[in-house]
């Protein structure tokens, strides 16, 4: 089996799951209670906050744990925005997001919000002087990612965090999920970043954990209310298990950042050379202001979910861009805001990279293509 779906989610560490399973079975105390199991559990989850915070060159106190990016997402756009509901109900996103943001502003629209949408240009990179043009006075949240889930185009989050330089009344949200361990650190959670969304299993972390980064001073409303926990933040007996399973496979992850992108880049570079020649191949990403890690491509006359399943008929394991809204049958909503005719946006599928590949698997991967090729000759 060759996966090169890394960016959908990724494998465990053995490591992680060794912490989860520990933790699982010997500190199942809950965070909340007063005696000894539950001061046990306490201490656990705050040298996992301190951890990750550390990792990020942030404040324990600013980081706070979710189920994930979704969540995480959700919670930001809406709660920012009921927050500072009396300074104004404007908000902008780009239009590359993931849906977890995308459908959150889209809900926000329907409860009397205004939304919109920042263009990104032929790339697929936010376009700074259109955002710019769509700032009001009543702006309250602006909300970009910093890599793209479907092509890997790194956003221009510094070149935004200077356009808000003198503009502190709106906070600043930087979706992370597809960021954190691929690129470096300071080039997505800047100083003018007030909000940042994080997901374990992206970084080889368990499933059903995530963290949002809230910058020290700035206000949100709870997205779920209850007993209190996560400072009264975020109320649910936290995950302990999977937060500190999360603590450990980011600092594995963060040790590894380095090879991950010299290693990655070299078997992207290979793909592309490769893909290249053949005519009816369009490709999407690039090398250059693109996530080392993330190629996406098409045949042309050739639906995505067809390269998919061929694919998998010789145990190799792409995907159709987006995992989140792959089973829907949509064409890559970026390749469409790029300009990209329907037709040609519905061939695109998505190799993404990790560590745990090598050169034979990319050697494998483009002879099963030439078959795959040769097969669609037809159709094409």
């Amino acid at each position: 089996m060759i996966y090169l779906d890394n960016s959908a989610t990724t494998k465990p560490y053995p490591e992680a799951l060794a912490t989860y399973i520990e933790v699982a079975s010997k500190i199942w105390g809950n965070p909340s209670s007063l005696h000894s199991l539950g001061s046990q559990a306490t201490r656990l989850l705050e040298a996992s906050r301190r951890q990750i915070a550390e990792l990020l060159g942030k404040s324990s106190s600013e980081i706070f744990f979710t189920s994930g990016g979704t969540e995480g997402d959700n919670w930001v756009l809406k709660g920012v925005a009921f927050e500072k509901v009396p300074f104004g109900k404007h908000i902008i996103v780009s239009n590359i997001e993931h849906p977890a943001v995308k459908e959150s502003a889209l809900w926000l629209q329907s409860q009397g919000f205004e939304i919109d949408f920042a263009p990104v240009d032929k790339s697929g990179f936010v376009d700074v002087d259109k955002l710019a043009e769509l700032i009001r006075p009543d702006t309250t949240l602006i909300s970009i990612m910093a890599v793209n889930n479907e092509i890997g185009s790194i956003q221009p989050i510094q070149k935004i965090s200077d356009l808000l330089a003198d503009k502190p009344t709106i906070s600043f949200h930087v979706d992370a999920v597809q960021a954190v361990t691929k690129i470096p650190t300071a080039t997505y959670l800047t100083d003018r970043v007030d909000f940042a969304t994080f997901s374990s299993h992206k970084f080889h972390g368990v499933r059903g954990v995530g963290f949002v980064y809230i910058k020290s001073g700035k206000k949100i409303s709870p997205l779920l209310t209850g007993g209190g926990q996560e400072s009264d933040k975020r109320s649910t007996t936290e995950n302990l298990a999977g937060i500190a399973a999360t603590a450990k496979a980011l600092r594995l992850s963060m040790e590894k950042q380095e090879a991950f992108a010299q290693r990655t880049t070299q078997m992207k570079k290979i793909l592309l050379e490769e893909l290249q020649k053949y005519p009816d191949v369009v490709i999407f990403s690039d090398m250059e202001d693109f996530a080392p890690h993330i190629l996406t491509f098409g045949i042309k006359g050739v639906r995505g979910e067809v390269v998919v399943h061929a694919f998998e008929d010789y145990e190799i394991y792409i995907s159709t861009t987006s995992a989140c809204s792959s089973k829907v049958g949509k064409p890559a909503g970026t390749l469409i805001a790029m300009g990209i005719e329907k037709s040609l946006a519905q061939t695109a599928v998505r190799i993404s990279l990790d560590l745990d590949n090598d050169m034979s698997q990319i050697e494998q991967f483009l002879t099963t293509f030439k078959i795959i090729y040769e097969k669609t000759r037809k159709v094409r």
